[in-house]
């Protein structure tokens, strides 16, 4: 085995991935739940190093536990962005339970169980992130929806993975023998390892195309929610929020994030980040044309965090750049 074994990594890289796409996600209740995952996971492959790595078996039945109050954490974490509330969090505690009791008195059910485990809350994870909508992450801040729904998604396949890939590491240890399971467990790290390295160095686009199947003319109640949520990001300069969400935008203007979403979508042609970043480019030019403020000054109040997203939308919606745009308006005003 390598020096570092590759679990040490692989729950180190996994978890830096997972901590970056979750940045700035600040939904009620998430944060918790996601910060004791990345630490069991990170745990995890410190166990499954030492176990398989240096040869601690004392760490053998402490493994299939912690391994078990993964899937749950993931779930409950990213059910905690979306709109509706997580119920009874506590009863998720089945899964450990089960595989600690079948630990102390019944260890021919520990893989089994640890199966059902991953597969069950992978399909939930899949099902919660199904459509690829990004009003799925409605808690989120509005920069931190597609990531977040990705990471979601990771997190599913890995789920899946993991639980095929015990399998396979118990089937291939009966036929080749248990000194061949620290083999069979660094090729599955490797794979996880590519996994999470193909999702960070190719990342989704920053917006979502709006839904090819909207209608080509919106009602005149998506008029009227358009109208609340334009209303909404005026209230108190909402749009200037850089962690602004669907979610606080819905509950502004009295419509349900999902609702609110689509009649964006359908009476603007715009996903919700694009619809609120109109509205802070607005800003922005009103600002570069009337004080004498820098272009990263204007970023940071109008609500952008980062200059590459700032410079892309503003290019998107006036069609030149932040610099261009002031050496616009100082041209005018010379010739006025």
């Amino acid at each position: 085995m390598l020096a570092i074994p590759l679990p040490f990594i692989a729950g180190l890289i996994f978890a830096l991935v997972l901590h970056h796409s979750l940045k700035g996600v600040e939904a009620p209740g998430s944060r918790r739940y996601f910060v004791a995952f990345l630490i069991l996971y990170a745990l995890q492959g410190v166990v499954v190093g030492l176990h398989f790595g240096y040869g601690v078996r004392q760490l053998a039945p402490i493994q299939p536990i912690t391994a078990s109050v993964m899937p749950p954490l993931a779930f409950l974490a990213f059910r905690g962005l979306t709109e509706a509330k997580v119920p009874r969090p506590w009863a998720h505690l089945w899964a450990p339970a089960s595989v600690a009791l079948s630990v102390l008195f019944l260890q021919i059910l520990v893989d089994p169980l640890l199966f059902v485990i991953f597969l069950i809350y992978g399909f939930a994870l899949w099902r919660l992130t199904r459509g690829g909508s990004e009003d799925v992450m409605a808690e989120a801040s509005l920069q931190r929806m597609r990531p977040a729904l990705r990471a979601a998604r990771l997190t599913a396949i890995l789920m899946f993975f993991f639980a095929s890939s015990d399998v396979a590491v118990a089937i291939y240890a009966y036929a080749a023998g248990a000194e061949s399971v620290p083999f069979a467990v660094a090729i599955m790290n490797i794979v996880a390892l590519a996994a999470t390295g193909i999702y960070y160095l190719f990342p989704e686009p920053a917006h979502a195309p709006a839904s090819r199947d909207a209608p080509s003319l919106p009602n005149a109640e998506d008029e009227a929610v358009v109208a609340r949520a334009r209303a909404a990001l005026e209230e108190g300069a909402l749009y200037r929020d850089e962690n602004l969400s669907l979610a606080m935008i819905a509950r502004k203007a009295g419509v349900p994030a999902r609702d609110l979403s689509t009649a964006i979508n359908r009476a603007t042609g715009l996903n919700v980040s694009q619809f609120v970043n109109n509205r802070r480019v607005e800003e922005a030019c009103r600002l570069l044309d009337e004080t004498r403020k820098s272009a990263t000054a204007i970023m940071l109040d109008v609500g952008f965090s980062t200059k590459s997203n700032f410079n892309r939308e503003f290019r998107r919606v006036a069609g030149m750049s932040p610099r261009q745009w002031r050496g616009r308006s100082k041209v005018a005003s010379t010739r006025a």
